[in-house]
């Protein structure tokens, strides 16, 4: 793929500080995946450039969607089908995969259980569930900040804050997976660069055009990036200081990782 024919959505992905970190933490906990059948799941914040480049990884790959919004132009981007799946009903096997990814979806139920269930049932014995959500630790400098200036999770599409690793390693022992391993990504410098994008685009250039949505913090399709395409274009230009200063990041502990991530196993003790 050359600089001149990228899609969209890997030029924009190439100016996501955020969604570039998660990609780069997630894969250092999912290793290699070659020869074995995984799944992503996502929650509606996907415009197909994650599932491209776990695809380029290794492995063979199915796509599902619980909010299901965009999925059409994701599918032709992807060249494959991306299913839009009920949150406690997958259209999947039982054992089907060796690995089930599912990126920010958890903050977006009502409940996590079935979801979570759904997760164990279509893995198979030893495969890996490897489970991202925010931070959702109201002692973290960044959710004060966030919240007090109205990014509160509700603009999110969030129906709680996030989790802690302890909170989450819990719920995914509830629905039978056993924890072994976690990580995370995007401390305080990149959640401030992130509260000024987001915050950009949800209160004033989605309500300036009318077309802010409860859960949309960035455009997710050709029609939202093309509205809004000059103050994209004015944002590649202020590109690397915002890189710059992410990198800020390395100063800090990882207690400070404003999002989660846990793998666990559908062992042989598993119900």
């Amino acid at each position: 793929m050359t600089l001149e024919n990228r899609p969209w959505q890997i030029e924009q992905f190439q100016q996501s500080l955020k969604k570039q970190l998660k990609l780069e933490a997630l894969l250092e906990l999912q290793g290699d995946v070659n020869g074995q059948e995984c799944l992503l799941i996502s929650c509606g914040d996907n415009n197909g450039a994650l599932n491209w480049y776990f695809r380029e990884h290794g492995g063979g790959w199915a796509w599902a969607d619980v909010e299901g919004t965009n999925l059409s132009e994701m599918s032709q981007f992807l060249d494959d089908e991306v299913y839009h799946i009920s949150s406690s009903s997958f259209p999947f096997a039982n054992n089907q995969f060796d690995c089930v990814v599912a990126i920010d979806v958890l903050e977006h139920l009502d409940a996590d259980q079935p979801f979570l269930e759904e997760v164990r049932r279509v893995l198979r014995r030893d495969g890996r569930a490897i489970v991202t959500v925010p931070n959702g630790d109201p002692g973290l400098l960044a959710n004060r900040i966030k919240w007090q200036v109205g990014m509160t999770p509700e603009v999110y599409g969030h129906t709680r804050a996030g989790y802690t690793v302890a909170e989450l390693q819990d719920s995914l022992k509830k629905a039978g997976l056993d924890p072994v391993d976690h990580g995370g990504y995007s401390r305080f410098f990149t959640e401030m660069v992130e509260l000024l994008i987001n915050f950009g685009y949800v209160f004033v250039l989605s309500r300036k055009d009318k077309q802010a949505e409860t859960g949309h913090i960035a455009p997710t399709t050709s029609a939202e990036l093309k509205t809004h395409g000059a103050a994209y274009r004015l944002y590649s230009l202020f590109f690397p200081i915002m890189k710059a200063i992410s990198r800020l990041d390395a100063l800090l502990p990882a207690e400070n990782n404003n999002a989660v991530i846990v793998t666990a196993v559908k062992s042989e003790g598993n119900r």
